[in-house]
């Protein structure tokens, strides 16, 4: 085990979950029956994957978020449940026809695709995105499709190289047509190297200029996770920052450690303080922002 992981593992979290993290798991008829049909389908979401509290609301609603390629991500984020490995399985080319098929079983409204990164891949996944979006679209043409990709980066050595392959392989994606791209910076600018390895905040800042770019029609998204040591000076300025690359939708969340061996909690934000950086990111002109303690990436993205 590495020095830090040592360092988190051995901190347990200080005091039980506030009471405004603590609710009901939701609706057992609209969990059973989600859960019933991935399973089945032998499929992963990002909502059982990440144990998401808002998981059974969403179902219920007729929103649920696909993990795409596999359940092993070939990054290593501090904060993540998702399982790492170097060695992710070979990509099922039958997954796409699965996941169209839960998504018109479960005849839900929204879906958003996800996926882990796929590092070892020549496209780093883009393509598991549109197979799967036409899959669905071929079964139920009615469903609005967002997108929350990884940041498609890597697997050249020259950076201008590098650059040039990411927004090939981000086209191929935003030509798919979603309703909304979403990627998410997941915290402040000087946290990024302890919470995301293998991702940098200005190389995401870059990938959601460029969706904005090469299609402008096309609203885009990101999110961070409150309570990772990061100052409201700093959240503040990374909306700024958000705002300058035209990011339209913002969702604001309160960071909850999934296990010992992630980073710990260093500090609960209030709703009263999720209120007024919601406020506050309103006035910066995002047109759309969830702000609270038990938001995630993908909650009430239907609305």
């Amino acid at each position: 085990m590495s020095q830090t992981s040592s360092r988190y593992s051995s901190i347990a979290p200080a005091e039980r979950l506030p009471a405004w993290l603590r609710r009901p798991i939701g609706e057992a008829s609209a969990l059973e029956s989600v859960q019933g049909v991935v399973k089945q389908q032998r499929l992963h979401t990002i909502c059982e994957e990440g144990r998401c509290p808002n998981r059974g609301e969403c179902y219920a609603a007729g929103t649920a978020t696909f993990l795409l390629g596999g359940p092993i991500c070939t990054r290593s984020c501090a904060f993540c449940q998702v399982d790492k490995g170097r060695a992710p399985l070979p990509v099922d080319g039958a997954e796409a026809e699965r996941v169209a098929e839960a998504v018109a079983t479960l005849q839900l409204r929204y879906v958003v695709l996800t996926a882990v990164a796929r590092d070892d891949l020549a496209d780093h996944g883009a393509s598991l995105f549109t197979a799967t979006m036409a899959a669905i679209r071929r079964r139920s043409p009615s469903v609005a499709l967002e997108v929350l990709t990884p940041d498609f980066w890597g697997g050249v050595a020259d950076p201008e190289a590098a650059l040039a392959a990411q927004r090939l392989r981000l086209a191929t994606v935003l030509a798919a047509a979603p309703v909304c791209f979403n990627h998410n910076l997941e915290t402040v600018e000087r946290l990024q190297g302890e919470v995301r390895r293998g991702a940098t905040y200005r190389r995401s800042l870059g990938l959601l200029a460029a969706a904005r770019e090469l299609a402008p029609a096309i609203p885009t998204k990101s999110g961070l996770m409150l309570g990772l040591g990061e100052s409201e000076q700093e959240v503040v300025e990374t909306l700024r920052d958000l705002r300058a690359v035209d990011c339209q939708r913002l969702t604001l969340g309160q960071y909850l450690r999934p296990s010992l061996a992630h980073l710990p909690v260093a500090r609960y934000w209030t709703p009263d303080a999720f209120e007024r950086l919601g406020a506050l990111a309103r006035e910066l002109g995002f047109v759309q922002v969830r702000s609270g303690p038990l938001v995630r990436s993908s909650y009430h993205a239907g609305d």
